[in-house]
This record gives C-alpha cells, structure tokens and sequence, in this order.
C-alpha cells in the first residue's frame, strides 16, 4: 500500500506542474463573443425532444407510484425483520438502494422540468 501511495505522489508531482502552466490556444477574435450570444439566447427545443407538460406530469406520477411501492416493500421487510424474526435483510437493503435511487432521479426530474414553475 505504501508503495502505491509512493508511486501515485511521484506521478502527481511529475505530471502537476505541466497541467498549471498550460496555456489554453488563442481562440480567433469574435469568438468568445459568439459563445456569450449563444447562451443568451432562449433556446427553442426541437420537436423531438420536446416532451408535452401532460406527459411529464404522466412521467413523475408513475415514478412517484413506484417510489411509493418500493417504500411500503421496503417497510414491509423492515418489519418482517423486527416483527417477526425473518431473515430479509438482503431484500431490505435492495429496496432500500431502489427507493433512495428513484427519490433522487424524483427529485432531479421535477426540479429540471418545473423550476422556476
């Protein structure tokens, strides 16, 4: 272990001060211009990727119903643990992962999609 940390500093202290100093290419005038417009601008979604409001309501729903289906199992084994002396553990924390994993994309989608309303 001793040795990899060694050799990992040794790497770094070689490679670091290469990555400070570099300069970035001269970029073409106008050009940083053109990149400040850009992101100004409203941008218009494409067809394809646009998603109607009444079908990402649809989308969080069904991800809210799976969210709740996987809370309830994962109290249920829970319980089973505590209650009754089963040996679930194992499914226990799997849903447990499955319920935290989908809260989070939850979250994140409302939040991409519907801030600031």
């Amino acid at each position: 272990m001793h040795k990899l940390f060694s050799l990992f500093m040794m790497l770094f202290c070689l490679i670091f001060p290469w990555s400070v100093h570099a300069e970035a290419a001269p970029s073409p005038s106008g050009s940083a211009q053109l990149v400040i417009q850009q992101f100004a601008t409203d941008d218009v979604e494409s067809a394809e990727r646009k998603i109607e409001m009444q079908r990402k309501h649809e989308i969080l729903f069904l991800m809210g119903c799976t969210l709740l289906i996987l809370l309830l199992l994962t109290a249920g084994f829970g319980i089973a643990m505590v209650v009754f002396g089963k040996d679930v553990f194992v499914g226990h924390m799997i849903f447990a992962g499955f319920s935290l994993t989908l809260s989070l994309v939850h979250a994140a989608t409302a939040i991409v999609w519907f801030w600031p309303y």
